[in-house]
């Protein structure tokens, strides 16, 4: 760890944390939260309009010559956590995060001042599973406009532009595209966790226009990396309040006329979350404090956050499930909701073993 680290939270953090959990607590209760399941699901839009242009977190990685905050990826990673206790249906990771992100290392200024307004929302046009890495093909043009196809594509049913990595003639481009452009096709998957649409993405010579003159490569990676960083921010958050939950569960619910926590099989179950907890906690904040200072180990950092995370989130869930009895499997109950949101996430930017397996080739560990 870099002798300048900090991985306390700051009292600007602190009070960004205080205005999002709010404004979900007030906009985004379990109850309005399950609604995503219905066939008349509940419009979350609004929220994500409060969240992006009135409290302005969308402008977070932006700079202030851009309209944004100026801000880092700890601010942004305070949110991801707050998005992740509340399982908020909100597009922040994929336009806010990983959209903003790739645009600003592109260069595209014009649409960047608008993510950061909360005026626009974008999406990169890339499966929910690219691991930071993979190889990009991109999709194909033939000079008349954009053909191909792209499946699982977060965030693209709430955006108004895609963004889109082309195969060039001589290297990988990057194009914008409105989603409602001739040409465009943008169909919902039904999936695990509808709190994250998913969507597929088709074009048919539909226009488009490339974002700087660079190959997009270093852009759409540096996305796919700060994405995955963040991500386990969010994962954090999820295993947090699954944690809290429980144990306050625990403590009130009788069985044979004791507490249920009282039980030392209950007690080893929670001592051991609260450990595996509190060491995802580290690592998420130290992939979040090296992303925004750009450290030489931000790489490795993001990988070590989505090795260990990842799995952190989904038991967290399952034992907030487990641990609640009959109640923990109810629908009405929202435990069901971090599960899901939990399982979507350890595939999202790439398994865990995907970062394992990348993890030991950046420290140079021999394959087994």
């Amino acid at each position: 760890m870099s002798p300048t680290s900090d991985l306390l939270y700051s009292d600007t953090e602190e009070a960004l944390r205080d205005s999002v959990r709010r404004l979900f607590a007030d906009r985004c209760p379990p109850e309005a939260i399950t609604s995503v399941y219905d066939a008349a699901p509940q419009d979350f839009s609004g929220v994500w309009r409060t969240l992006a242009a009135e409290l302005g977190m969308a402008g977070l990685l932006v700079p202030e010559e851009l309209g944004g905050a100026g801000a880092t990826a700890r601010e942004a990673a305070v949110v991801m956590e707050e998005i992740g206790r509340a399982v908020a249906p909100v597009p922040y990771l994929s336009s806010a995060v990983v959209a903003t992100v790739a645009l600003l290392q592109a260069g595209d200024t014009d649409t960047v001042r608008g993510l950061a307004a909360g005026s626009l929302t974008a999406a990169l046009a890339v499966p929910l599973s690219t691991a930071p890495g993979d190889a990009i093909t991109g999709i194909h043009t033939d000079g008349n406009g954009l053909t191909g196809r792209i499946t699982s594509v977060a965030g693209a049913g709430e955006a108004d532009v895609l963004l889109v990595p082309v195969a060039g003639p001589d290297e990988l481009e990057l194009h914008t595209v409105d989603r409602d452009a001739a040409g465009v096709n943008v169909s919902p998957v039904l999936s695990l966790d509808m709190t994250r649409p998913l969507a597929n993405v088709e074009f048919s010579v539909a226009a488009s226009s490339r974002v700087g003159s660079a190959p997009a490569d270093a852009a759409v990676a540096a996305a796919l990396e700060t994405g995955a960083a963040l991500l386990a921010s969010e994962q954090l958050g999820i295993a947090q309040w699954c944690f809290e939950t429980t144990l306050a569960y625990t403590k009130q619910r009788k069985q044979f006329g004791r507490a249920i926590g009282s039980y030392q099989a209950i007690k080893h179950r929670l001592a051991d979350l609260w450990v595996e907890l509190n060491s995802a906690a580290a690592a998420a904040r130290y992939a979040a404090d090296t992303c925004a200072r750009h450290d030489a180990d931000a790489t490795i950092a993001a990988a070590v956050a989505q090795a260990y995370c990842s799995g952190t989130a989904v038991h967290a869930a399952e034992e907030c499930v487990q641990l609640h009895g009959g109640l923990g499997m109810t629908w009405e109950y929202p435990a069901h909701l971090y599960l899901k949101r939990a399982k979507s996430d350890q595939l999202a930017f790439g398994t865990t073993y995907r970062h394992r397996a990348r993890l030991a080739g950046l420290v140079d560990l021999p394959a087994s």
